[in-house]
């Protein structure tokens, strides 16, 4: 039997909770693909606490979360990239125990609906070229690759991604 997904916006009691569950799923989805010492990096650099504080409070930015049986098993987060028409799916990740169960679909589709509460006519998304299961994922939702990027981000590392795309309609 299927239980229901609640999706409710994040708040900034909910932030902790967020940041522990970006540290369980990144160990199980990013070793094989970058380095431990990137995955602690990058943890440190987009879940901190202030980090997270800041872009609750973002005009144009969402925070979501998903509940099952009452328990927290993922997140999303989108904002308004600039562009006309345009926003990017920025952060979605699904408890490894819960995966392939329809959390990460239905929180993307609560991102498709911020889209189009916004207007938007596309939603995009960069996704590291060697993460298969998730590239599989996007596609399965529509997404296709767009480009190739590489992007320093600091602290001698790179992101090595595909920007993917698809149509909010």
């Amino acid at each position: 039997m299927r239980t229901e997904t609640i999706i409710t916006p994040v708040r900034p009691d909910d932030v902790e909770a967020i940041a522990a569950l970006a540290r369980v799923v990144w160990q199980h989805a990013y070793p094989g693909i970058i380095s431990q010492a990137q995955i602690d990096y990058m943890l440190d650099q987009r879940y901190n606490t202030a980090q997270l504080l800041t872009e609750l409070e973002k005009p144009g930015y969402w925070w979501d979360q998903a509940f099952v049986a009452g328990g927290r098993v993922g997140f999303a987060s989108c904002f308004l990239t600039g562009a006309p028409g345009e926003i990017k799916l920025d952060k979605v990740y699904v408890h490894p125990d819960c995966q392939r169960g329809g959390v990460g679909g239905a929180l993307i589709e609560r991102v498709l609906a911020h889209g189009r509460s916004a207007g938007c006519a596309t939603l995009i998304l960069a996704v590291n070229k060697q993460n298969v299961r998730a590239i599989a994922a996007y596609e399965k939702t529509g997404f296709t690759v767009r480009e190739s990027v590489r992007v320093d981000i600091g602290g001698g590392f790179v992101m090595d991604d595909f920007i993917m795309s698809r149509s909010i309609a």
